[in-house]
This record gives structure tokens, sequence and C-alpha cells, in this order.
């Protein structure tokens, strides 16, 4: 491209004759990009006219002369650098995968109930229960019809049980025997029982035979 001339004068610049705007075109597209960057002159025609002072851009009309910083011919202006933003495609951003962990409980009914009568938090629910931990070995049970065992009676939701326990709860209906296996952080968790009469490890889960005999 050819070299620019100097055409206006330091008193030219600085009165109403030239305008701001005029002075910022001629210099986005002759000046380098490093160039327009020292003196502060990058971005969008409309910013920079306003923010720019007129004796800023005299100094910088001037210095690019003095120091023949012009734009070579294979080096894009201003103005195709903020067009080539303005049109560039818009990157798309990915979500990463929100892993779910491993369900709260998985239930095998072992015998139908009614089909009428689920609880619902606040209800009270009387159930015979049998624990195995995965390798089959009982831990706990109230289920010993010979001794003609008591229901356990709590009130789902109120955390008187395991989480495990209280939702499978309002899964099941009046006179339903389910297994159900609970992971470990919706039983036990980290620490387990260590204190019970069969000790519950930590990260234990747990299989349970339960049958809800009774709820209101």
């Amino acid at each position: 491209m050819a070299t620019p001339t100097q055409d206006w004068t330091t008193e030219q610049l600085l009165s109403d004759a030239v305008s701001k705007k005029d002075i910022v075109t001629f210099l986005h597209v002759n000046a380098t990009h490093d160039f327009l960057v020292e003196f502060k002159l990058t971005g969008k025609l409309p910013t920079v006219v306003k923010n720019a002072k007129k004796d800023s851009l005299s100094e910088a009309y001037n210095s690019l002369f003095t120091r023949k910083a012009f734009r070579g011919a294979d080096e894009p202006s201003e103005e195709d650098i903020m067009a080539a933003k303005t049109t560039a495609p818009t990157e798309t951003k990915v979500e990463a995968a929100v892993e779910t962990g491993p369900p709260k409980f998985t239930k095998t009914v072992l015998k139908k109930g009614d089909k009428i009568g689920f609880p619902r938090k606040g209800s009270n629910v009387a159930v015979f229960y049998t624990g195995y931990f995965d390798d089959g070995t009982m831990f706990d049970t109230n289920d010993n019809t010979k001794k003609k065992s008591n229901p356990l009676r709590f009130r789902v939701g109120a955390g008187r049980v395991i989480p495990g326990w209280d939702d499978a709860m309002l899964s099941m209906s009046r006179g339903e025997k389910a297994k159900i296996v609970i992971e470990a952080e919706h039983a036990y968790g980290k620490k387990g029982v260590p204190d019970a009469k069969v000790p519950i490890p930590p990260n234990a889960r747990l299989t349970f035979e339960v049958e809800l005999v009774s709820l209101d």
C-alpha cells in the first residue's frame, strides 16, 4: 500500500477543522496495530473517538510520520481486526456432564401389598425386618415369629431410621414385603456402627428384607 501523506498540521489537528473521528479513522487505516496499542487507540471506532482527547490524537498522528509506523500491505487494519472479532463464530460452551451417584436404594418385591395404603412423610409405620451384609451375614432382625417380636415403629421422614429406609417406605404399600438394598451413603456411611451388637463396618452396603405391616 502507498505511504500516506501528512496533510494536516498540528494547528489543524487541534482545531475544529479536523474532527476526532477523521484522525482516528486515519490512524486505524494506516498505523500498525502495535502503534495503536501504544497510544491506546485500539477498539471500535465510535468508542475510541468518544474516549480519545484531541491533543493525544494530534501527538499520535505526528508520531506516526516521525516513526514511520505505517501498516504493511499484508497487515490487517484495526477496522479489519474488529470486523473479524465481530463475525467470528461464538465458541460453544460444553457443560460438563453431571455424574449421578448410585441410587439410594433398589427394591425387589417379595410379596405384594394392598396397593392402596402408601406411607407419606409423617406417617407412622410398623415393620418387621432382617438386615444382611453383602456376604449374607445377618446383622440385625426383629422378625422372629417364634418369640412374637414386636414390629419396629417409626415416623417416616423424621430421621429416626437411616435415610434409605425413609425413602424406601414411600414406595411400599400396606402388607408388602420387599428386599431393599441400600447404598452406604444412605445407610451408615463412612462411620458405620462399630458399637452395635454386630458391628457395621464403614462404607457398608446393606440389604434388608422388610415387611410393612401397618401404617397410620
